[in-house]
């Protein structure tokens, strides 16, 4: 996961790859 945890806003324009992470 990205540092943006502060930011869960900018979270729901990334999709969720299937590695868990967001690109």
């Amino acid at each position: 996961m990205p540092k943006m945890k502060t930011n869960r806003g900018a979270a729901k324009r990334f999709k969720k790859t299937a590695s868990g992470g967001y690109k």
